[in-house]
């Protein structure tokens, strides 16, 4: 709790000081662009938490958003498949993904660093493969199935804003995900699994059922977050698209309050990182710094987060043993 009111506070903090300095940020338009952006981006981010809570690390997120985000077009415009079938098929596919990266953890007990890091260049390379690097779009058509991201919903009193559709799908994981971290007996074990994975599968714990699940799930959503993407731009770049995605995530899920060691999460502390990545980025924009700051800004974001998770490891540590002395 503590670590999520901190990173409120940092959130409204870098507001402020970009609606000061920033002459266009409090616009409707603006804004409405910011949410979007945060909400795609914390979709992704909630999966990345997932797996930061078992002790791992999933590098392939980008990728798996642009093998999913190109293969949505790619079925629909260049080989006529229905959007009720594709959307399935690819989010299935998405799944399956990350069933293979949790076996080959689990069962071959492969590190989760390297697993990932190979299918952040396999899944990139099968996206570029199969469309011939060609850039894949949906050519002006599909505005029903496109809807569920670029629909917005209008709110009384306020005339230039209105309210993304993607806000629904993160409400409704960020509640599902919540409720099953800590209302849940699953929940609870997949936290006792990052705390210490010994211990939880001395005790009777499925750590090798759960572990392979929250890779599931990360690259779930790293899917619906392939196709939210693509279906708010129209069309990407299978070389480009999705690019370092995953530092986003792991950036966010880290300021969330996500413990790199395992054990711990905030799904409303991943939401509100995920927001103030956007808000940052927004901010280098309006205030007309260079674009490559932005990465700066990541890199930055990341080493404060693990600085900050190692030093508050230390003071509690020293904590506990002034109390048993």
């Amino acid at each position: 709790m503590k670590k999520s009111l901190g990173i409120l506070g940092i959130f409204l903090a870098v507001c402020v000081v970009a609606s000061v300095f920033g002459q266009n940020f409090l616009t409707g338009y603006n804004l409405m662009n910011l949410t979007q952006r945060t909400s795609l981006f914390a979709i992704i981010s909630l999966g990345a938490g997932l797996v930061i809570i078992t002790g791992g690390i999933d590098l392939s997120i980008g990728s798996v958003v642009c093998l999913a985000g190109i293969t949505t077009p790619w079925l629909l415009v260049e080989h006529g498949w229905s959007p009720w079938v594709v959307i399935p098929v690819v989010l299935i596919g998405s799944a399956l993904i990350g069933l293979f990266h949790g076996v080959l953890i689990t069962r071959l007990r492969l590190q989760p660093f390297l697993v990932t890091l190979c299918g952040l260049l396999l899944y990139r390379g099968v996206a570029r493969w199969m469309t011939s690097d060609q850039s894949q779009g949906f050519q002006g058509e599909y505005a029903g199935v496109r809807s569920i991201a670029l629909a917005k919903f209008p709110i009384p009193g306020l005339d230039t804003y209105q309210l993304p559709a993607t806000v629904i799908p993160l409400i409704v994981l960020s509640v599902a995900i919540a409720v099953f971290l800590h209302r849940t007996v699953w929940g609870r074990w997949l936290l006792a699994t990052g705390r210490n994975e010994s211990a939880a599968r001395y005790s009777g714990v499925p750590t090798a059922w759960l572990i392979t699940m929250a890779y599931v799930a990360c690259s779930l959503l790293a899917g619906v977050g392939g196709m939210l993407f693509i279906f708010d731009i129209g069309s990407a770049q299978p070389s480009d698209f999705g690019n370092f995605y995953e530092l986003y995530a792991i950036a966010a899920a880290v300021l969330g309050g996500c413990s790199l060691r395992g054990g711990e999460a905030s799904v409303f502390g991943i939401v509100i990182g995920a927001a103030t990545l956007q808000v940052l980025r927004t901010a280098i924009i309006l205030l007309g710094l260079s674009s490559q700051l932005e990465f700066a800004v990541i890199g930055a974001v990341l080493l404060i987060g693990v600085t900050t998770d190692e030093l508050i490891r230390r003071y509690s540590v020293r904590r506990s043993e002034r109390k048993i002395a």
